[in-house]
Formats: structure tokens, sequence, C-alpha cells
């Protein structure tokens, strides 16, 4: 079972809202390749505000998961996409179905 998640939120730059979208669909490769990281959402909330919704089974999952490669391609292009800083949440699951 899940019992820990992060709710990330993103802002896209005017102009940059495909190049987010593009983004966000190349990440999921490098998440299939986290055993820990299940599931994962990619989310478009409306017109140029995204997010990122994934859970994980304990607390050294999801650390793993932050450390790992999507979040260094977001730290990495953070600049160039977002008009500001990502809102990375880390939240409790209370209950799950899959």
């Amino acid at each position: 079972m899940a019992t820990k998640a992060l709710l990330v939120t993103l802002e896209a730059k005017p102009g940059q809202e495909e190049a987010v979208e593009e983004f966000l669909r190349s990440a999921l490769p490098l998440v299939e390749a986290e055993p820990g990281t299940y599931p994962w959402f990619a989310v478009r909330f409306g017109s140029t505000t995204f997010g990122i919704i994934d859970a994980f089974p304990d607390e050294a999952a999801r650390d793993t998961h932050l450390g790992g490669a999507v979040g260094q391609a977001l730290r990495e292009r953070s600049d160039e996409l977002f008009a500001s800083a990502p809102e990375v949440r880390a939240i409790d699951v209370l209950a799950e179905k899959l």
C-alpha cells in the first residue's frame, strides 16, 4: 500500500505550455525505472497549470524519487519552463484504490 505521496504544482511560463506538456510526457520512462514510484500521474489543471501526483510505499521511496531523474530534470529546466519554482507538497495517503 502507498503511504506517502507528492503533489507537485507547476505553472508554465507564457508560451511554454506545450513544452511543459511534452516535458511531463517525456518523464514517464524515467519514472517507470523507479520501482518505488507507483502510481505516477502527470496532469493538467488548467491552461497554464500542470501537476504531478505520485505515491510511494514509504518515506525512503519518496526521498529516492525526489533525488532521482525527474526531480533533477525539474530543477534543470525550471527557469526555462516555469513561471515560478515548482510547488512540491509531501502528503500522506490515507486510503487507496488502484
